[in-house]
């Protein structure tokens, strides 16, 4: 079925690579009019029919501002963020702040820019990119990143909750270890710090994969198409985990 999200007008953030892009090609392949954004505006070439912009989901100015210009938006998708490596005995003051300020307090930001409008209408979809690291498992070395996805997951719940009978819904994408830009740099440093090749490093990821394999973007893509489409519009407040198996 074709055409799933004609009509629609999305909001991806991240948009340039990994899952913020395979949701903004998803999107776009099923009729959604999509403001694509990400920090390099550059990373946005070849999303053909996008409206690209480049954003600072950091910064609350930059956001606003947005927000301001970009019209009726009926879908929000968050899918800025970070993976740190370590344990708490690890993780600086500075690392600590940057996991939550770009995988929480960007959400924070952005629902609290675009809210009103889905309010005003009486209809929106929010999906929130979390992961299954801090929402139904943990895994070694994910302290902090564990510990803000879990607080995405509180956040999606608590935005559902309070706006639940106002025709606005939010849920969560928690993914396992998904192919991506960001993950070839994780093994590449993964490897280089243990010593390893990479072809080693990748194979420790995919070992952690009960179904054998890395998760594809294109697979999120679907799910996220599915949560903003009217299809779920009986769903709110979930945790959606797209694992492999992980958390079993």
């Amino acid at each position: 079925m074709a055409g799933r999200l004609t009509g629609k007008r999305a909001v991806v953030t991240a948009a340039g690579q990994g899952i913020g892009r395979a949701i903004a090609a998803a999107f776009l392949a099923e009729g959604a009019e999509v403001l694509a954004t990400d920090l390099d505006a550059g990373k946005l070439d070849g999303l053909a029919g996008a409206l690209p912009s480049s954003l600072d989901v950091r910064s609350d100015a930059a956001v606003a501002e947005f927000a301001g210009r970009a019209g009726r938006v009926d879908v929000l998708v968050n899918a800025a963020g970070f993976v740190h490596h370590g344990t708490i005995l690890d993780c600086t003051d500075a690392e600590w702040e940057l996991a939550f300020d770009l995988n929480v307090r960007s959400m924070h930001r952005t629902i609290r820019a675009f809210l009103p409008g889905m309010l005003e209408r009486g209809n929106g979809s929010i999906v929130n990119i979390a992961s299954a690291v801090g929402a139904d498992a943990t895994a070694p070395n994910r302290y902090v990143y564990g510990a803000s996805k879990a607080a995405v997951v509180g956040l999606t719940k608590a935005v559902a909750r309070d706006f639940i009978r106002s025709g606005v819904r939010a849920n969560a994408i928690c993914p396992g270890t998904i192919q991506s830009p960001s993950l070839d740099e994780r093994i590449a440093a993964l490897a280089e710090m243990n010593k390893t090749t990479v072809e080693a490093a990748r194979q420790a990821f995919i070992d952690r994969q009960p179904m054998g394999r890395l998760g594809t973007t294109e697979e999120m893509g679907a799910l996220a198409v599915y949560l903003a489409s009217d299809e779920s519009r009986f769903t709110t407040g979930q945790t959606h985990v797209a694992d492999g198996g992980f958390t079993l």
